[in-house]
């Protein structure tokens, strides 16, 4: 292809004179155009358009092929600025050189066109077809922009924006390729996923269904643990119990066996004379009497056995103060003989201890005088439940008989169930909490250590007279927050 100058719409013909040194700038070779056709808008020169906008592609092929002839060019056709550029090294010369370049090629029409002429030449046929204004369907859309800009043929500005809407619809479906690409890896590992959680989940069911297994194995194993210990404590704590009323019964068997024998004998005549008595009167007497008896000869021990399998008497199912409670104090009874008084008033808690390790002591107490004096801040029902509970604790530790007792039966409903080894009584109408204490007093045989608990001086007075022991609310309460 000849090296002929391209047409340029905005660039002015070179006068062949001016390379002779007649016209332009002696150092450069840069021609005037004095000819070029005036705005015809405004009469004062020549008309100019602007720059395009390009292609980052486009852009960077132009400064490639600008850097690429730089030093074919003769050093007097090499702008100023970019004479130190051509000397880089090639690799240099386009990524350090771009920006001097580029200007140059916008602000200098001749110097764009000198390296027109030779990348047109390198191109070929491509070069000549975009001469031409047109472009191969199959050529580069970015090789066809840069070309186009820097020949400037008619049309040029549609070539680049042709060459720009390709490049965008390239990266466009660039991106939309990446995009489908990453979606896929993403449906992959998505799908890899799913399935290692469907792997674990599997993994986790049958981890839980063995631990399920497990833990109903525990918890049976657990089961007949807590069933074999609550065995053992209940016969520890029988045990515990038996021994120390066998210790306490054969201490004091061994030291009054000769006269408490002759007491028994006595006592056993008068037993006898009142139990025919009780017969021909009447069924809840003689079990009275009956029962009397039987704690008498309780306390008597190892050595009244033989008198006992003499009499043929067998041990009873209720108490003394059973029948105080079934009749609700309706039966008034006699005050047996016996010592005036067995002990003296105290609030020492230590003294409660004493008087319950007494075998078969009863424990009576004043249900309201002591709540009032220790938690009268409470309501009724809370006070009741808290002693009650209170004394369930102490008759699980000694093992005695407890009995309380309120005022105003006729105002309860719905009581809960009292705790094993408490007796809860309510007076009836007409009739005090007092009253109905000094009765249980009344019903003990003689002998039995009866403990009454009353700060009240009327109730202790009245059961010292019978030979209970009248101690004050305040040592049962200390021996509650004790425990």
């Amino acid at each position: 292809m000849p090296l002929t100058e391209p047409y340029d719409d905005h660039l002015p013909q070179e006068d062949p004179v001016a390379f002779d040194g007649a016209v332009g700038n002696p150092d450069d070779n840069v021609v005037t155009d004095t000819s070029a056709p005036s705005d015809p808008a405004t009469g004062d020169g020549p008309a100019t358009e602007p720059e395009p906008i390009l292609p980052e592609p486009v852009r960077q092929r132009i400064v490639t092929l600008t850097a690429a002839v730089l030093p074919t060019l003769p050093t007097d056709e090499v702008p100023v600025p970019l004479r130190r550029v051509a000397k880089f090294a090639p690799n240099r010369r386009a990524r350090l050189g771009a920006p001097v370049i580029a200007a140059q090629l916008t602000a200098d029409p001749l110097f764009r066109q000198r390296v027109t002429a030779r990348v047109l030449a390198d191109a070929g046929d491509l070069g000549a077809a975009v001469v031409e204004g047109t472009a191969p369907a199959a050529a580069d859309p970015v090789e066809v922009a840069a070309l186009a800009y820097l020949a400037r043929p008619r049309g040029w500005r549609e070539l680049i924006d042709a060459s720009g809407a390709a490049v965008r619809a390239e990266a466009d479906s660039a991106v939309v390729a990446e995009l489908v690409r990453e979606a896929e890896q993403r449906a992959t590992r998505a799908e890899h996923d799913r399935a290692v959680a469907r792997v674990e989940a599997e993994k986790l069911r049958d981890e839980l269904a063995r631990v399920r297994e497990e833990l109903g194995q525990l918890r049976e194993e657990s089961r007949q643990l807590a069933r074999t210990l609550r065995e053992t404590q209940a016969r520890e704590r029988k045990a515990t119990e038996l021994l120390a009323t066998e210790r306490g019964r054969a201490a004091r068997a061994s030291a009054d066996v000769d006269a408490e024998l002759r007491r028994a004998r006595a006592r056993l005549a008068e037993a006898e004379a009142a139990a025919g008595v009780a017969r021909a009167s009447a069924k809840e007497a003689r079990s009275v009497d009956d029962a009397r008896l039987w704690l008498l000869l309780e306390t008597i021990g190892q050595a009244a056995v033989g008198l006992r399998r003499e009499l043929a008497l067998d041990p009873v199912d209720k108490l003394p103060a059973d029948f105080v409670a079934d009749a609700f104090a309706e039966q008034p009874g006699t005050a047996p003989a016996g010592p005036a008084a067995r002990a003296r008033d105290t609030d020492d808690p230590a003294r409660l201890d004493q008087l319950l390790a007494l075998p078969r002591a009863h424990l009576v107490v004043d249900g309201y005088n002591v709540t009032k004096r220790g938690f009268g801040e409470m309501s009724l029902e809370q006070q009741r439940k808290r002693l009650i509970t209170g004394l369930g604790g102490i008759a699980a530790q000694t093992g005695d008989e407890v009995t309380v007792v309120f005022d105003g039966a006729e105002r309860m409903h719905g009581l809960p169930p009292a705790p094993r080894g408490v007796r809860v009584l309510f007076s009836r109408k007409g009739e005090t909490a007092d009253e109905l204490i000094r009765r249980l007093v009344r019903a003990e045989p003689a002998g039995r250590p009866v403990v009454v608990v009353s700060s009240d001086r009327e109730v202790a007075d009245g059961v010292r007279r019978h030979g209970a022991y009248p101690l004050g609310a305040d040592s049962l309460l200390r021996r509650l927050a004790r425990s």
